[in-house]
């Protein structure tokens, strides 16, 4: 069995849809990033090539690289768990946490696990929500963070 943890942080900009757990949420600003910018499945991603010891997303899928701009964080979640698979690892299980002052996702949860978990192969996936009660760069509406653990087993 290993461990992975996994946190990324986007800027919100207006003009980009809101993207988290390969769910589209209705919200005047978006995150700013080379691909959808989902920090939920980013965390996810770095979790899992964290606890394979895979490197990182951005060694994998780097934004300097124009096949990844505007892609779904979902497809890169799939090649990331191939990944994991093909290094002998099986995904157990995902918790996860994005940290937003704003719009309400605790609607979109559900979704966002069923999303998660089938990239994953894996039926044990949480995602919960929190703000910083209008502290720091999340509280004040200038950015959204995710952090998320992972366990993987051996195939």
């Amino acid at each position: 069995m290993r461990i992975g943890q996994g946190y990324d942080a986007h800027r919100l900009v207006p003009g980009r849809p809101l993207v988290l757990g390969g769910v589209t949420v209705p919200s005047e600003k978006g995150l700013l990033g080379h691909s959808d910018a989902d920090v939920l499945t980013h965390a996810v991603i770095d979790a899992l090539l964290g606890a394979a010891c895979l490197g990182d997303l951005g060694a994998l899928f780097p934004d300097h690289d124009p096949r990844f701009g505007n892609i779904s964080s979902l497809t890169l979640l799939r090649e990331a768990v191939q990944l994991v698979k093909d290094n002998g690892f099986t995904v157990i299980n995902i918790d996860a946490t994005v940290v937003a002052q704003r719009p309400a996702l605790a609607p979109y949860r559900e979704e966002m696990q069923r999303n998660l978990a089938a990239c994953l192969g894996a039926g044990a996936v949480s995602v919960k929500f929190t703000t910083e009660e209008g502290m720091g760069f999340s509280g004040s509406g200038e950015g959204m963070a995710a952090t998320a653990v992972c366990l993987i087993g051996s195939l």
